[in-house]
């Protein structure tokens, strides 16, 4: 067994290449094809605009309970659409530096979890591949795999959840790198 101290430099410097790949994913038009456009956006905004809806996630038509997706109203609203699953953000400027703070932290947490389950499953001293193994699995993990539900449930494009897998890949094969390196000897 590791201890997690020793490990407080892989745990860092992980996260910032972590964060340092996604900013140039997202920079350099890999993402462009992530959301499409509305055919009508300005119609569609000019129709919602009035409603006021305030920030959260929704879901139209919305059952009231399981039993009410059987009544032949709900089937109808269904069948007539449209039938929607949307974000709505507030509105006004947009700016980064809360949502890029969240991500940082993000990443720090997911590299704790990796050093976690590495330093219990391996010694200091362990063959760099050893080390890349466990902290790669955890990372692509927390990185990827939760993605896909959003295409399974959600009708996320899949094209969408693969790009972020494949940049999941990447910022696994990055942290585990880092802690195959930095591993203690």
């Amino acid at each position: 067994m590791t201890p997690l101290t020793s490990l407080w430099l892989p745990i860092v410097l992980s996260a910032v290449l972590v964060f340092v790949a996604s900013s140039i994913s997202h920079m350099s038009g890999w993402h462009a094809g992530d959301y499409p456009s509305l055919p009508d956006e300005a119609r569609f905004a000019d129709a919602v605009r009035p409603l006021a809806i305030p920030p959260g996630d929704y879901m139209v038509p919305r059952p009231r309970s399981m039993k009410d997706m059987g009544t032949p109203e709900f089937i109808e609203k269904r069948k007539t659409g449209p039938v929607v699953l949307m974000t709505v953000f507030p509105t006004g400027v947009f700016g980064m530096g809360k949502n890029l703070a969240m991500w940082f932290v993000y990443n720090l947490v997911i590299s704790l979890f990796a050093a976690y389950v590495t330093s219990r499953a391996v010694g200091p001293g362990t063959e760099y591949l050893q080390v890349f193994r466990f902290a790669g699995t955890v990372t692509f993990i927390a990185y990827a795999v939760g993605l896909w539900q959003m295409s399974i449930w959600y009708r996320r494009q899949w094209r969408t959840t693969i790009v972020y897998t494949i940049d999941g890949l990447v910022y696994a094969g990055l942290a585990a790198g880092v802690f195959g390196w930095l591993w203690p000897r």
